[in-house]
């Protein structure tokens, strides 16, 4: 980011002192196209500016709280307090796999169901007809 761009962050980071802010327009720049709208800035770009800065600083280093030790110059405890209350202002979002569809029922299977359901069958029968006894 041009150092320009990021004093302009950091002095709207400043003028909204964490409230939620909306952006109504976007543009890019390289189609020459405005989106209007309102857009709610992603909760990273809702951090302060210096916890901008430390959560980079983190990735940079990979999650190594030494090397975050040695450019902060703070100490373990402290680089831990701080990643614990970012950690807590950030929505953690649980992607969870689509369940695995039920399997095909096997048509045999369905009619000893339906056979038990009738009465046609005692429990016993369809509990063997079902192990292929």
């Amino acid at each position: 980011m041009s150092d320009m761009k990021t004093q302009d962050w950091q002095a709207l980071s400043e003028l909204t002192r964490g409230r939620p802010i909306v952006v109504e327009r976007v543009r890019l720049i390289a189609q020459s196209v405005a989106i209007e709208g309102a857009f709610e800035l992603p909760r990273l770009a809702q951090l302060a500016a210096e916890d901008q800065v430390f959560v980079a600083a983190f990735v940079r280093s990979h999650g190594s709280i030494k090397e975050m030790e040695q450019v902060f110059g703070v100490s373990y405890p402290t680089i831990k307090a701080r990643l614990n209350r970012i950690a807590a202002s950030l929505e953690f979002v649980e992607i969870a796999p689509d369940p695995a569809p039920d399997p095909a029922p096997d048509p045999g299977r369905a009619q000893v169901l339906k056979r038990l359901a009738r009465g046609e069958i005692t429990a016993d029968q369809a509990v063997a007809e079902l192990e292929g006894r």
